[in-house]
């Protein structure tokens, strides 16, 4: 009975697989395909970011600079040179090895050090990022940002809508693979209890580069997919806020569970799609924030472990209940 429980989590994911790819076919409204497609998208990055929070306990404030990073260099790529598929990868590429360089970098500098030494590292970093977007104008214009073009096949709505679930399956898969291999393993034991780790010999600075440099080649990757979406980019893909949205979609979904960062990306901006909507009516909605704001002080207080976590323990309860029940028919 265990083993088909364990196997549950793959029946759904399947399942939503499925209902997904044939969504289009049912509602191919263009305001539902492209929230769906956000939603997407900042599954991405919020599995990006569960990576340090979630899976190794490294808490960082500037998470939206590889965000940023890939979305400038996919939009400045499109921008200078043509828009075709071949520009695309050229722009993703580069921001994926900024990226990979800039958190290395910031990793070795920080990691040595215990406490919030690297959540302080990368905010300031971050804002280093937002000011030289700001100030180089004659390349990013400044706050004001600018559009470009993208490729035909990015123009469609529902192939894009393709392009990004498979994205997001894709990237699902690669760090689920991650963190359940013996490197993952580490990580986890270095986010429980980090000495003792080191005292069976493995160097926590090692493989705390390592998830520093995963997480961030994804939330560039997850950058790049976003520019690309809204065919605009300015400053404001380096504020603090896209980081705290990552934060809040990693706790309301259940930090360590790389599906509850998608069920937590789904829940925040679906309701900001319609809370926003809803404003348009009802005035009360206008402050739409401060009802995720009360979606956050609930969740933390009840749902400690998030909505996976609540949904892990409902359904083990559910197990474990069947089994003493088969156990006192056995004795009977």
């Amino acid at each position: 009975m265990r083993g088909l429980f364990h196997k549950v989590p793959l029946y759904w994911g399947l399942a939503i697989m499925l209902f997904m790819l044939l969504f289009p076919f049912v509602n191919d409204t263009r305001s539902t395909l492209i929230l769906l497609t956000q939603i997407f998208i900042f599954a991405i990055f919020a599995m990006s970011f569960d990576i340090l929070l979630g899976y190794t306990g490294i808490v960082s404030f500037g998470h939206c600079m590889f965000f940023g990073i890939g979305a400038y260099s996919t939009a400045l790529i499109f921008n200078q040179l043509d828009a075709t598929l071949p520009n695309f990868i050229l722009g993703l590429v580069i921001g994926i090895l900024l990226s990979a360089l800039v958190s290395y970098i910031i990793g070795l500098l920080s990691l040595r050090l215990k406490s919030h030494f690297y959540a302080m590292l990368t905010l300031a970093v971050s804002q280093l990022f937002l000011v030289l977007a700001e100030k180089w104008r004659g390349l990013t214009h400044g706050g004001d940002g600018f559009t470009f073009s993208v490729p035909d096949v990015f123009k469609d709505r529902t192939s894009f809508y393709y392009i990004t679930l498979f994205s997001v399956a894709a990237v699902f898969i690669l760090l689920k693979l991650f963190t359940e291999s013996s490197t993952g393993k580490v990580l986890k034991a270095i986010s429980q209890n980090e000495y003792r780790a080191e005292a069976l010999g493995y160097k926590s600075l090692h493989y705390k580069l390592i998830a520093s440099v995963t997480a961030g080649v994804a939330a560039s990757f997850s950058g790049a997919l976003y520019a690309v979406s809204l065919r605009f980019i300015n400053t404001n893909v380096f504020s603090i806020e896209v980081t705290l949205d990552a934060l809040l979609m990693t706790m309301i979904g259940g930090l360590g569970t790389l599906a509850g960062a998608i069920a937590g990306a789904g829940t925040i901006e679906f309701l900001r799609h319609y809370l926003s909507e809803l404003a348009a009516s009802y005035p009360i909605f206008e402050r739409w924030t401060i009802v995720l704001g009360f979606l956050y002080i609930i969740v933390l207080l009840g749902f400690p472990s998030g909505l996976a976590g609540f949904i892990r323990k409902f359904t083990f309860k559910y197990d474990g209940g069947k089994n003493k029940e088969k156990k006192l028919k056995r004795a009977a």
